[in-house]
């Protein structure tokens, strides 16, 4: 998850070493930078959030004598001149989180960085501030433009680490304020900033937590509605969600009630008069009958009572950010998003001042008269802000509410070239500064009451005596209304006396305007924000607009506020975020610490979280209401990943290591810290199912080492080795170790132990043991692995590949990592990599191309001379081939020919050895007895272990060879956890020493000479 883009622009000081120019501006900078050595300051980079503000402040700054140049990003466009320089630059900043289960992203690390797009506006902002003494920031004065002068700052700090840094504060692109805000340089608030960092971190981590489970669930459970759609969850949209929701249900729940009242009117010379019931209205029938038969028993009309007063009509109030979107929606039905996209962009044109402000109270210091003077040149309302000129000056209405930051909005500059909603917006602005500025409109209301069978009745007249303020605001209406002359006591027949009847109404659905009211009342976003959580709930498909763009609540929103509410939680309701923002509020003033009003926040909603989780059924049944009934999940489909569980502590960086999934398939254990520490053990491909047990390892430290337990590919373990069992990867497990083919992450790699077996040894296979004989529920007969390894004689351990997926290195016989070198000499594998050991202590050799695509090493060549046939490795160099790909007797065989084939002999009088099928088909996995011989050497025997099982010795482990189709027929060397296929060498070494290769025969008469094309059998 990631913001949206940060654009900015910056700008530089250039300031001679004149005494006398140096003199002339040290008014650039304010108290807080009075100590400051000005002869060594020679320049100072200013950095602005827009480029259009930049070209503006620099074309005040430098009376429009500026040059350009460009930056190392296309989007700096830098102006320079002798005295300032200015460009655009822009930041990216990302938020990173990796595929979890959603709770644990209430707890996981947040990493900021900058992507490689916006690299090069890094280095503009890093090779400018070397050659600049301080640093200016000019980025918006508000929370969010605080925040991006303090990612500003640490890019500068870490290129330049004694820059000095200060804070323009200004509310407008004007020349008075650009200079102002030079004469009066603060120091940024990091408070602010916080606050900021604070509602960030919150809105993703709650955002992306509540998401993804809405998400990862719902898709699932309703595939044919949602399979395409994001859920969203943010903590200020789902309550701005919930006021829709709630005033269509109020709608659906609202029972009309009838309602009666009685109705006199009197026609008059001057026009009809309507008189209207004092009491209004009566929901009883009968009662409301009773009085309408009295009034018509005697219904002459008296006139008891004649009233004038003055009446005025208020103009408008100074025009803060939310009134602005309120009044453009309404009167000029533009939506909220559009209208403060328009206004950002006329204010750094400089026509408007800053449009995201909390006030309404112009500041006293503020030349308004200067301001009205500036509009007297329009033909449509210059005369009208002339004639405020000329009535004593501006005298305008302020509010009460004032964020001590930007003035109300208000126009800065005239302008006449402006076209679209661009236009409109601009010509709003300004007709309600100047309204503001008038007068209010002055009128005459007059009141007549009259008696009827002691009933009252009373009707209303205005007559305007000065419009001021309409003059030049259409987007209020105002008129007359007359009323004949009536005097008091006088008497006569109303023209009608009826009663009429009528019922209640229900409120209507929500304008924006009026969903902005409500946000605002409760305290759900900021000014700045609205728009962008309305348009969140519209983009999701929460809400639509009826055709008279009021908002009504769609299937999938009606179904998350009401699945929400039914496990008790109002996340729908404003109390929650309200609450936030009050927090958020203290940071900007110091009252609060950041760190504390993240705990308490992160800890609340993840106990709601939690909660709903469980809960989550009530989700589902309030949304089948609408999507149909609930797709059925197999029993075993997880809707969103496990809880990852600590396995054991990373030896690197101490943090928790967790079982984790490959995305081509796979398991591995990874460091929950990545990626900054990518410490990690992978688990070969023969692994298939892979969990943590309940036991704990009693030597593996630090403590605790969680055994695991593992479920192996049919034929990737020795025969008499269950291929579910329990074991430690923490190192202590020497057989576990060999299996899996691991390298580990700290320390030197472990020496091949003597013949004498580790302590767990034996306690280690007689778990497997006891596992094995219950294998499938059902009893079976069990070996102990342990005392027949013991029994075996040491060899020459078996070198090994370590393919981990990080550096695909490769591991000699010493078990040390392989030196990469490149054959020099001339011939036809001159330029050709090869390894070999390192240390130059063993004969091995592995050529750099034979290593498959995964990053495992295919079969090693190995030239070190064979064991005595009777020889045995010792426990801890025993190696599956499923496991990565072991050497044995033949190295280069890819199996161990030291163990017969279950006592069954070959053709030879050899022992047999076992292999297993590779190639695809229906024999894949399935094990057979072979001559042991090369490939060249082998005779014909070929028997299938399960249908010839042959008896063999209890104590003796089974050598497991591999068998795989080649183009030539025979068999070659396989590992089975990396995948890859080897070839053998032609000068492959064995017992008896390489032989002639066999000569080429036909494929259909089997004779010497010709192949299947030329055979005269097939002619």
């Amino acid at each position: 998850t990631h913001s949206a883009p940060l654009g900015l622009s910056f700008t530089r000081f250039q300031v001679p070493l004149s005494p006398a120019v140096l003199g002339a501006q040290s008014h650039l900078f304010s108290q807080a930078a009075e100590d400051m050595t000005f002869q060594k300051i020679q320049k100072v980079l200013c950095v602005a959030e827009k480029n259009d503000a930049a070209r503006g402040i620099a074309d005040i700054l430098s009376n429009s004598r500026m040059r350009r140049r460009e930056g190392f990003s296309k989007f700096n466009k830098i102006y320079e001149y002798d005295y300032h320089m200015f460009g655009q630059v822009g930041f990216h900043l990302f938020f990173i989180m990796h595929s979890c289960n959603p709770l644990v992203l209430f707890e996981a690390e947040i990493e900021k960085y900058c992507p490689e797009n916006f690299v090069d506006i890094k280095k503009t902002l890093e090779r400018e501030v070397r050659q600049c003494q301080a640093l200016v920031i000019w980025t918006d004065c508000d929370r969010e433009g605080e925040n991006i002068g303090f990612e500003i700052i640490h890019v500068c700090k870490a290129a330049k680490p004694s820059l000095q840094v200060f804070r323009a504060r200004f509310s407008e692109i004007t020349p008075r304020a650009v200079r102002a805000a030079c004469e009066n340089l603060v120091q940024p608030d990091q408070n602010i900033s916080d606050a900021v960092d604070v509602r960030q971190e919150l809105d993703l981590r709650i955002g992306a937590a509540f998401t993804r489970f809405q998400t990862l669930r719902l898709q699932k459970l309703f595939p044919d509605v949602l399979a395409e759609q994001l859920i969203s969850y943010g903590s200020c949209q789902f309550p701005t969600l919930g006021f829709v929701v709630e005033r269509f249900k109020a709608i659906q729940a609202f029972v009309p009630e009838a309602f009666y009242k009685i109705k006199v009117t009197h026609e008059h010379e001057d026009g009809m008069v309507d008189f209207n019931w004092k009491r209004n209205r009566l929901f009883n029938h009968t009662a409301c009958l009773v009085l309408y038969h009295m009034c018509m028993e005697d219904p002459m009309a008296t006139v008891v009572e004649i009233g004038s007063k003055p009446k005025s009509k208020w103009r408008p109030l100074a025009l803060d950010t939310v009134e602005l979107e309120k009044l453009a929606s309404r009167k000029l039905k533009i939506n909220a998003k559009e209208t403060m996209k328009i206004a950002e962009k006329l204010y750094t044109q400089g026509y408007i001042s800053y449009p995201r402000t909390e006030t309404n109270i112009f500041p006293k210091d503020l030349n308004l008269s200067s301001l009205v003077q500036q509009q007297t040149q329009d033909p449509s309302w210059g005369a009208f802000a002339q004639r405020i000129l000329d009535q004593g000056g501006p005298t305008p209405r302020n509010g009460t509410k004032s964020d001590q930051a930007h003035p109300p909005i208000h126009p800065t500059k005239y302008t006449c070239n402006l076209q679209g909603n661009e236009q409109r917006l601009y010509e709003f602005i300004v007709r309600h500064f100047l309204a503001c500025c008038s007068q209010d409109a002055k009128g005459q209301e007059t009141t007549v009451e009259i008696d009827i069978a002691n009933e009252r009745f009373v009707a209303h007249g205005l007559m305007i005596l000065a419009r001021n303020y309409l003059d030049v605001y259409p987007y209020e209406k105002w008129s007359d209304k007359v009323l004949p002359v009536y005097e008091r006591g006088s008497r006569f027949q109303p023209t009608t006396v009826e009663m009429v009847d009528g019922e209640t109404s229900p409120p209507q659905l929500l304008t924006e305007a009026d969903l902005i009211s409500l946000m605002e009342k409760h305290g759900i976003g900021t000014d700045a924000t609205h728009a962008e959580h309305i348009e969140t709930i519209k983009s999701r498909m929460y809400v639509g607009l009826t055709p008279d763009q009021r908002f009504l609540p769609g299937h999938l929103g009606m179904g998350l506020v009401e699945g929400y509410d039914s496990m008790g939680y109002e996340m729908s309701k404003p109390d929650l975020r309200a609450e936030l923002e009050a927090d958020l509020k203290l940071i900007c003033e110091g009252k609060k610490d950041k760190f504390v009003v993240l705990r308490q926040q992160i800890e609340k909603y993840q106990k709601v979280f939690t909660e709903a989780v469980a809960k989550a059924n009530k989700l589902d049944q309030a949304l089948s209401q609408y999507f149909g009934e609930v797709t059925a999940l197999a029993q075993q489909e997880e809707i969103y990943p496990a809880m990852p569980v600590s396995i054991r502590k990373c030896p690197q960086c101490n943090s928790d290591m967790v079982l984790k999934s490959k995305k081509n398939g796979g398991f591995y254990l990874g460091c929950v810290s990545y990626p900054t520490c990518k410490a990690a053990v992978w688990f070969p491909d023969s692994v298939l199912e892979v969990s943590k047990d309940d036991s704990v390892c009693a030597v593996c430290k630090p403590h605790p080492v969680h055994r695991l337990k593992f479920k192996f590919k049919r034929g990737s373990v020795p025969p008499l080795l269950p291929l579910e069992f329990v074991g430690c990867i923490g190192g202590c497990d020497e057989m576990l170790r060999e299996i899996l083919d691991l390298k580990y992450l700290h320390g030197p790699s472990r020496p091949v132990q003597s013949v004498n077996p580790p302590a767990n040894y034996l306690q280690v296979n007689q778990s497997l043991n006891r596992m094995a004989s219950y294998e499938n529920g059902h009893p079976r007969p069990t070996t102990n692995l342990g005392a027949a390894r013991a029994s075996r004689a040491a060899s020459h351990p078996a070198p090994a590949t370590a393919a981990a997926a990080e550096n695909n290195a490769v591991v000699c016989n010493c078990r040390e990592e392989a030196a990469l070198l490149t054959v020099r000499k001339e011939g036809p594998n001159q330029g050709r990599q090869f390894y070999k050991c390192s240390a130059g202590s063993c004969n091995f050799f592995l050529w750099a191309d034979q290593q498959s695509d995964d990053g495992n090493s295919v079969t090693h060549r190995s030239f070190s001379a064979p064991p005595d046939s009777l020889g045995e490795r010792p426990p801890g160099s025993f190696r599956s081939l499923g496991g990565g790909g072991s050497l044995g007797r033949y190295g280069s065989n890819g199996f161990d020919s030291g163990a017969g084939g279950g006592g069954a002999m070959c053709k030879c009088n050899q022992p047999a050895i076992t292999r297993t099928v590779q190639k695809e088909g229906p024999n894949k996995g399935r094990q057979f007895h072979t001559c042991p011989k090369p490939r060249e050497q082998q005779c014909s025997f070929f028997q299938w272990v399960d249908e010839n099982v042959a008896p063999g010795e209890s104590g003796l482990v089974l050598g497991v060879g591999v068998w795989v189709g080649c183009n030539g027929g025979g068999s070659e060397g396989h590992s089975r956890g990396s995948g890859s296929i080897g070839k053998r060498p032609s000068n492959f070494s064995s017992e008896k020493g390489p032989t002639a290769k066999r000569q080429r025969t036909c494929g259909i008469c089997h004779q010497l000479g010709h192949t299947r094309k030329t055979c005269p059998q097939d002619h």
